[in-house]
């Protein structure tokens, strides 16, 4: 599968990692940012599934 024709998540993941490759972090930090962007979404994501609930 090319990457032209993945799914969007894929294609973003790919970027992602991209951005945080081509930067000189330590792991660590990356995986301690990644985890509050995690935590951002998941909120949004329950405040998405409220509203259509509602």
């Amino acid at each position: 599968m090319s990457l032209e024709s993945a799914p969007k998540h894929i294609k973003l993941a790919v970027d992602l990692i991209q951005i945080l490759e081509e930067n000189p972090l330590p792991t660590e930090t990356v995986m301690a940012a990644l985890a509050i962007v995690q935590q951002d979404f998941q909120r949004k994501l329950e405040i998405e599934a409220t509203n259509k609930a509602s």
